[in-house]
């Protein structure tokens, strides 16, 4: 079975969680223990609509499957990641 990605790629990562101050520096933090450092420019922000909530959207370069699993993997187990696409 051919792979779905073609690595390396760029790789967008969105993690939505209460929209507090600091929930965007959390998961870039956790972002950047995998990949390499993350530009301004390629990292989104979308506050749901009663501001309740935010969608933080970064990308990366993902140089293999390992690498997207750990960030995963770590981000999904973090009691402030509510969901992540």
């Amino acid at each position: 079975m051919k792979p779905m990605l073609t690595f390396p790629t760029t790789f967008p990562l969105k993690v939505m969680g209460a929209n507090e101050d600091d929930f965007e520096s959390l998961v870039i933090e956790i972002i950047q223990k995998h990949a390499s450092m993350v530009a301004e420019r390629e990292i989104t922000r979308r506050p749901s609509r009663g501001g309740k909530y935010i969608a933080v959207t970064v990308y990366i370069q993902a140089e293999n499957q390992e690498q997207l699993d750990a960030i995963y993997h770590e981000l999904s187990a973090h009691e402030r990641v509510l969901m992540m696409l």
